[in-house]
């Protein structure tokens, strides 16, 4: 077995990205003050053809040399929009349709691997702040909750981790399950 070259992967230039149907989902990160999190999560939503991302509150927004380090130039290719409130950003997207839901540990949360997704639906998924999580009035103004199942002494993934692991989830779901 032959580990491949870079040249070989065949991957999209960025205006090919663009040109990309994308899948639909959009994230919110609300108040995620790590620009190495940031950066991993637009690169996680590159590689994944994520719709946007949105970042509230003190998430720091590009061009901005930490938040690249990690993202490696998926600020980039992925859209991107910045509100001062994440309820701006909530209000946006029940306006335009999307179901929103909140990456928490909250009272009758959906485990992942219970999640069911529809291909005709808009998903919109929130992650919080590293100490805090998602705020409280977000969490009441969500669909509902997602939550990771978790097993040993800690209680919380990191934010980067988290993305990950729920968008391929719901990537695989909607393009591989359905």
């Amino acid at each position: 077995m032959r580990k491949l070259k870079n040249s070989e992967l065949d991957r999209k230039s960025i205006e090919e990205f663009k040109q990309s149907k994308k899948t639909p989902i959009i994230i919110v990160l609300d108040n995620v003050r790590s620009l190495n999190n940031i950066g991993s999560v637009f690169r996680t939503s590159d590689a994944l053809l994520i719709e946007a991302v949105y970042l509230c509150g003190i998430t720091a927004t590009p061009p901005h040399r930490e938040l690249h380090k990690t993202a490696l130039g998926a600020e980039d290719s992925v859209q991107w929009e910045y509100f001062k409130n994440t309820e701006d950003a909530v209000r946006k997207l029940k306006e335009i349709d999307f179901k929103i839901y909140s990456v928490e540990q909250a009272e009758n949360s959906i485990s992942l691997e219970n999640f069911e997704t529809n291909s005709d639906q808009k998903y919109a998924l929130i992650f919080g702040n590293e100490v805090k999580g998602v705020q409280q009035n977000i969490v009441d103004s969500s669909d509902g909750c997602i939550e990771i199942p978790q097993f040993g002494t800690k209680h919380s993934f990191n934010i980067s981790v988290s993305c990950g692991i729920v968008l391929w989830d719901l990537f695989s779901k909607l393009n591989y399950h359905q």
